[in-house]
């Protein structure tokens, strides 16, 4: 195991990579494969699960359920509730569905999905009252930016918020600039989603950069295993990849152990530069 872990509470020190569910629950005929994905990862010791309630439907949150059975104890779980539901009654009843679909009565940190139409009160509220029924045991938000956070901040109870969940991978910077210092001074946790980037063109330009393939080589790695240790490699960040095969789990677990040197982690910066410059929250 390693010494890179993120501390969401004095309760729960987590290891850096957790596992992502975006896109499982899909496909029927890819259920069991995806269940034994998540139980191989939380044996691996990756054990945050994210999910949210609109991954394929609820689909996603099915299938967790069942790679849960048995092991529930052993995992740190996290769902997410869509904006339109982030407020009163309709964040109640959203969060008792996540949970008889996980098949657990309580999710170990529940996450506004981004921003709509409810006023941060109203979800910061609803979600304390989770927490007061047993239903929660954290909150936290998810695609907020800089100026959302400091608006949260200004919110009674804002401060309790436990994580900021934004898209975050070597060729999306935008969030070092300002967001990322501010949530480390604040020893707010960053989860980074699409940490290797999304499948495309982006991801295939990563994976196949000559600065990334180089390092691979020198620490007999994968480039997906160098872009994850780069992420985590940041104070306070921990990236939570999908993965959905056994091995490709195992290959996930094995950056933990991965140390980039300072003159790696600098070829890396002369490849792909941190940004000048305020850019727009990267979403998808």
């Amino acid at each position: 195991m390693t010494d890179k872990v993120i501390q969401f509470s004095h309760q729960a020190t987590l290891p850096a990579i957790g596992q992502g569910t975006w896109y499982m629950g899909e496909s029927r005929s890819q259920r069991s494969t995806e269940v034994a994905a998540l139980r191989a990862g939380v044996e691996q010791g990756l054990t945050l699960i994210d999910t949210a309630e609109m991954y394929a439907d609820g689909g996603a949150e099915e299938v967790v359920g069942e790679a849960l059975k048995g092991i529930r104890d052993n995992v740190f779980l996290v769902s997410k509730v869509y904006p339109w539901n982030a407020g009163g009654k309709k964040a109640i009843a959203a969060c008792e569905a996540s949970l008889r679909r996980l098949g657990t009565d309580h999710l170990d940190l529940y996450l506004l999905h981004w921003r709509g139409n409810y006023a941060l009160e109203e979800t910061v509220e609803v979600m304390e009252t989770l927490i007061a029924q047993g239903k929660i045991a954290r909150w936290g938000v998810s695609n907020l930016d800089y100026d959302d956070l400091q608006e949260l901040w200004q919110v009674e109870g804002g401060e309790q918020c436990a994580t900021n969940q934004v898209l975050y991978h070597l060729a999306s910077r935008g969030i070092e600039y300002d967001l990322l210092p501010w949530c480390q001074q604040q020893s707010l946790p960053v989860m980074a989603y699409c940490p290797l980037a999304q499948a495309g063109r982006l991801r295939s330009g990563l994976l196949n950069n000559s600065t990334v393939t180089e390092i691979a080589r020198a620490h007999n790695a994968t480039a997906a295993q160098i872009l994850l240790a780069w992420v985590i490699s940041h104070q306070g960040v921990m990236a939570i990849p999908k993965a959905s095969s056994v091995a490709h789990v195992e290959e996930n677990a094995a950056a933990l152990k991965i140390d980039l040197s300072a003159d790696q982690l600098a070829k890396l910066d002369k490849a792909f530069p941190a940004p000048q410059r305020k850019m727009p929250l990267d979403v998808v």
